[in-house]
């Protein structure tokens, strides 16, 4: 390949970025002259690219939308980055992305070299995606509108409908989405309220963009996943378990996937347990299926669910017992 050849896929590759670039930092980047980049321009827009050019401080070239999807150029991450998405987006609850997902799927893995199928392969089997597919639905042109304007830091309006139904018009500062606990949500800095602010995807309608780009912002020195799951757990009913389990600690921690600290030992076969979440019937499940015997301290309602949990198991293995099995169990319960 030519040194032209290889320079202008480069520049290609600088331009699908979704940013503007000024010449000169093109010019550095490719380690030629602004002239040679403007005549390298001028090349691919002879190729049909449509690279468009702006003026002023924040001015430079981009490549802009045209009459149909130019070959993307991706290196080996981007790739694998791009297909193990796919893979689980086909699972994810946005309406129309799962079919979609497994066409683009199947034309990007037919051009995979052989070393990144294996990886893909290899990534995809190890993770567990966080959404579920009982999760509201999104329309995937809402989430295009979103991510593209965090992606250029263009500030964006939308309806917006609260969880009691009340409804409103915001005008934020996009940072990310985030998919957590079965829904999508939007980080944003909400420019009338003066603060930041998570919003759940599938109550936004029409979001749109501006044309307002603004200086970047960080939440509060927290990384997006982080914030929005501080306000999951600040928002929902959540319960403090505290139980003491027939089980060494390290056990416990293995199949909990507790946090450090979460799991204390008592002695070399049992252990105690502190620990939060948002729904009686996970804490529950998550200690029956521990296997050992357990007593829990607290909450209270936890013990209030377990008895209830308990009589309907004694129940249904009355309602299949042979009838001398039965009354004995019976018999045993009134003794």
């Amino acid at each position: 390949m030519s040194d032209t050849s290889a320079r202008l896929l480069k520049l290609l590759s600088l331009l699908q970025t979704p940013r503007e670039w000024p010449g000169s930092e093109l010019a550095e980047r490719l380690g030629v002259s602004p002239r040679t980049v403007r005549r390298d321009i001028d090349r691919l827009r002879e190729l049909d690219y449509p690279v468009r050019a702006t003026m002023g401080a924040v001015g430079g070239y981009r490549l802009a939308a045209g009459k149909a999807m130019p070959p993307l150029l991706l290196d080996d991450e981007e790739a694998v980055a791009i297909a193990v998405g796919l893979r689980m987006a086909a699972g994810t609850p946005v309406d129309g992305i799962g079919e979609a997902s497994v066409r683009a799927l199947t034309k990007l893995e037919q051009v995979l070299p052989s070393r990144l199928r294996h990886r893909v392969g290899a990534l995809a089997a190890a993770v567990v995606p966080m959404l579920a597919g009982d999760g509201p639905g999104v329309d995937p042109r809402d989430l295009t509108v979103l991510a593209g304007a965090a992606a250029n830091r263009e500030r964006l309006r939308f309806d917006y409908r609260a969880g009691d139904g009340s409804e409103s018009r915001r005008l934020v500062e996009p940072y990310r989405l985030v998919a957590a606990a079965r829904r999508w949500y939007l980080l944003a800095y909400d420019n009338d309220r003066d603060d930041w602010r998570s919003f759940r995807v599938d109550r936004i309608g029409d979001p749109r963009p501006t044309g307002v780009r603004v200086a970047p912002r960080e939440p509060h020195g927290q990384d997006a996943a982080a914030f929005v799951t501080d306000r999951l757990w600040s928002s929902a009913p959540t319960y403090e378990v505290l139980a003491t389990l027939r089980l060494p600690a390290g056990q416990v921690a293995q199949r909990l996937g507790a946090a450090p600290g979460d799991v204390q030992p008592i002695d070399e076969h049992s252990c105690r347990l502190r620990g939060r979440a948002d729904t009686l019937e996970w804490l529950a499940s998550r200690l029956l299926m521990l296997g050992c015997e357990f007593e829990v301290h607290e909450p209270p309602e936890l013990l209030t669910y377990l008895r209830a949990v308990g009589a309907r198991a004694i129940r249904a293995t009355e309602a299949t017992a042979e009838p001398a099995v039965r009354a004995d169990h019976v018999a045993r319960r009134e003794g």
